[in-house]
Parts: C-alpha cells; sequence; structure tokens
C-alpha cells in the first residue's frame, strides 16, 4: 500500500520519537510533534500505516505502536576471517568463511536502539552505540534491560529485583547511583541481546 505524503511524515515522526525515547509516542505525543489538532486525524494515520506493514499495534498497552522491519535481510553476508588477539598475538590463519550480520542481529521480536549518555560505560556500553533489544516483559536479576519507569521515561539498566517488592535499576557506572522503584512502577520493554558501534 502506498503512503501519502502525511502518512509518511507520521511514520517518520514515529521512528524518530522511538530512537529518541526508547518507547513509542502516544496518539497525543503524534498529534503534538505533527501540529494536528484532530486525534482522529492521527488515527487514521496510524492506522493506515498499520494496515500497510509498516507499523503493528500491540494490543493492551498504552504505548502500543511497534516498528516492523522493512528492510529484513536475511543475506547480509561478511567475510569471516578468523580471530585476531586482544592480548597475546595469535598466528593470524585466514578463513574464507562469512559471517550472516542479519543472522547475529535480527530476530521477529528485536529492535535497535540508540545509547545516550554514558551510565552503562562499565559494560562497555558507550554513548553513540547501537543496541539489540529483545522485546519481552520480564527479565532475569543480571539483564540489562529497557525500563519503561512510570509510563513515561525509558532507561538502558542492569535489572534486579529487591525485597518489598522493589526493583534496582543498576547503572554501570562507578560515579551514578543505583535507583530504585515499586516494581508497579517499572515496566519491562525487552532485554540487551547484541550491540554494534561504527568508528565512522
Amino acid at each position: 500500500m502506498m503512503l501519502t505524503a502525511s502518512q509518511h511524515k507520521a511514520l517518520s515522526f514515529i521512528r524518530e520519537y522511538i530512537a529518541s525515547n526508547g518507547y513509542s509516542p502516544s496518539f497525543s505525543d503524534i498529534a503534538t510533534g505533527l501540529g494536528i489538532k484532530s486525534r482522529g486525524v492521527v488515527h487514521r494515520y496510524v492506522h493506515a500505516l498499520a494496515d500497510s506493514g509498516h507499523i503493528r499495534l500491540a494490543p493492551g498497552r498504552q504505548r502500543n505502536i511497534q516498528l516492523n522491519d522493512e528492510n529484513r535481510a536475511d543475506s547480509y553476508t561478511l567475510p569471516f576471517l578468523g580471530q585476531i588477539a586482544a592480548g597475546q598475538p595469535i598466528e593470524a590463519i585466514e578463513s574464507m568463511q562469512t559471517i550472516n550480520a542479519s543472522e547475529k542481529l535480527y530476530g521477529e521480536n528485536r529492535y535497535a536502539l540508540k545509547v545516550k549518555g554514558d551510565s552503562m560505560i562499565d559494560a562497555g556500553i558507550l554513548d553513540g552505540d547501537i543496541v539489540i533489544i529483545e522485546h519481552k516483559p520480564t527479565a532475569h536479576n543480571g539483564d540489562i534491560v529497557v525500563a519503561l519507569v512510570d509510563d513515561a521515561e525509558a532507561t538502558l539498566k542492569r535489572f534486579r529485583k529487591a525485597d518489598n517488592d522493589k526493583v534496582e535499576l543498576i547503572p554501570e557506572n562507578s560515579e551514578m547511583v543505583t535507583m530504585v522503584y515499586h516494581q508497579s512502577q517499572v515496566a519491562i520493554q525487552g532485554v540487551l541481546v547484541g550491540q554494534f558501534r561504527t568508528y565512522n
């Protein structure tokens, strides 16, 4: 289904909002961002995007817009030339294998986010990195998660259940303190499964 210019604009706004905030916009957010007074118009745009396969709407959630992967490529491969020493030098042995990048990162229930800030630097997650998240509503102690706090702000932190129905969101930065919330304040949006960064 071909999109109108207005629908393209709505899709671009949704993509940018999710990339910046880590969670989807509400219909009110979209209306404000696009300068639209009628929520009915936003409703039509969103459902047109869902009908065209650009997004999907998760039932039973307030922020229910999820992006579909429009550019899935099952055959993105790179030459895999072997190992490189990060400690003692090792013998260089060339391999003629390939590695499928999409196979390592892609999944039916995964999405990508760009990291802002340095709260996870001790876990090797730097400002500007792209993290791959598997969408799931639960996590185990020690998982690095995307957590939505008070249905307003999303953050990437290490997760731990504490006593008395408390949840700890732990930064991997020795200069920052652990955040403690009642479990009713925290909704797990997904668990970290990979990351990548570029240098150019």
